[in-house]
């Protein structure tokens, strides 16, 4: 029964109180077993059944919960690093997509790409990933755009969750966009995702989630109150790329739909905050996006003084998010997004966890849950936010295991 000792500030962040309140306990001990904590407090209380179980030293650091990204596109073909420069310069999307950038170029890529391809690839990103002492990862289709596809991507989330160290977490993102063989006939596309994605999906229990990019330019409100809902009843929990570009409703429907998350939101109307608060929705900023979009970063104030939980996460993909670095998206909502480090550490943590539904199990230090924590080389939130050099992740905890 293994006990890190020698925590000088614990953030248990556990869900309770306000979006600010991470729980801390200083001079902290945690003792676990097998994959599971089993006692959590100051280090001079440590019950005497521990004192000669081995010991574990955070040398006075700061200890969090294993951090969750829940939002990312974590397996793609190809990269598109020439559209960077191109937005650098000032072209717009649409310049982009007819140079034969944006989403369609990576289906293309992805469909070449075999499974063993994307599967090695994806795995190199979550060695780099677990460094940053990132724990949880969703991980969206979405690229594929047919069945065979978005089925073999999924695959390599399924076989990513049983090899890998981390938890991992499976979305259903057939609307992403449309595909080029239905840009004539894009009604024949949602209904083969109702009728098979949906369906042979669930099915396999390839996904716990179906995701759908609801904004005019993708999937309008009727089309993806359609998909939701036929998701839904096929067992999957709706989530939604929500009034990214334009206050299109995304969010009203994300209340509308039971959404776990509802994740974007920069151009989110005061009903859309209303109703997400009324609904539990949580809502999940993506301020990396916004910094390679060049756009305007979501005002997260405006949501947590709303009433609605606020995660953080990466949206990491090869367009418009093509770095993984959680921790560099907490420092930015800190900055653009008007959180402080305290709420920031708990939407990365316990708040990103209810986005995925995995509150029960991860993202908190509390008795019972999965033994997942990391050892910041930092005092507390506050420092490490302010005096920013990445990650400081000296060592981390998966299910018990040091990794």
């Amino acid at each position: 029964m293994p006990v890190l000792k020698n925590i000088g500030f614990l953030a248990t962040c556990k869900d309770k109180g306000a979006q600010s309140d991470i729980h801390p306990i200083t001079q902290a001990a945690i003792a676990w077993e097998g994959d599971s904590i089993k006692w959590v407090g100051k280090e001079a209380a440590l019950p005497d059944q521990y004192m000669n179980e081995k010991m574990h030293d955070a040398g006075g650091r700061m200890v969090i919960p294993g951090l969750v990204d829940c939002h990312t596109h974590l397996a793609f073909g190809g990269w598109r690093p020439g559209e960077f420069e191109m937005r650098v310069r000032g072209e717009s999307y649409l310049d982009i997509a007819k140079a034969g950038g944006g989403i369609l170029s990576t289906v293309e890529a992805t469909r070449k790409a075999s499974e063993q391809e994307l599967f090695k690839k994806a795995s190199g990103f979550l060695d780099e990933i677990a460094k940053q002492g990132v724990t949880t990862v969703e991980c969206k289709s979405g690229y594929g755009l047919s069945l065979k596809h978005e089925l073999k991507t999924l695959q390599v989330y399924q076989r990513l969750a049983e090899e890998s160290p981390l938890h991992i977490v499976s979305t259903f993102l057939g609307a992403h966009t449309i595909p080029p063989e239905y840009k004539d006939d894009r009604e024949s596309y949602i209904e083969l995702i109702i009728d098979e994605m949906i369906p042979t999906v669930a099915e396999e229990r390839l996904a716990d989630f179906c995701d759908i990019f609801t904004e005019e330019s993708a999937f309008d409100i009727e089309e993806s109150r359609k998909i939701l809902l036929a998701a839904k009843a096929a067992g999957l929990t709706p989530k939604l790329h929500a009034d990214q570009l334009t206050s299109c409703g995304g969010a009203e429907l994300a209340a509308e739909v039971e959404a776990a998350s509802a994740d974007h939101l920069e151009q989110i109307s005061e009903q859309g905050i209303e109703d997400m608060a009324e609904a539990g929705v949580v809502g999940v900023t993506l301020p990396l996006a916004t910094l390679y979009t060049q756009e305007e970063p979501l005002n997260c104030r405006k949501l947590v003084d709303g009433g609605v939980d606020v995660a953080v996460a990466t949206d990491f993909n090869p367009g418009s998010a093509p770095t993984y670095d959680l921790p560099l998206a907490m420092m930015l909502t800190c900055n653009q997004g008007r959180l402080t480090p305290a709420e920031v550490l708990k939407g990365a943590t316990i708040n990103a966890a209810k986005a995925i539904k995995r509150d029960y199990r991860v993202g908190s230090i509390e008795v019972g849950k999965s033994a997942d924590f990391a050892v910041i080389d930092a005092p507390n939130p506050n420092f490490w936010m302010y005096h920013y050099k990445g990650a400081n992740c000296v060592e981390s905890y998966v299910k018990g295991q040091k990794i």
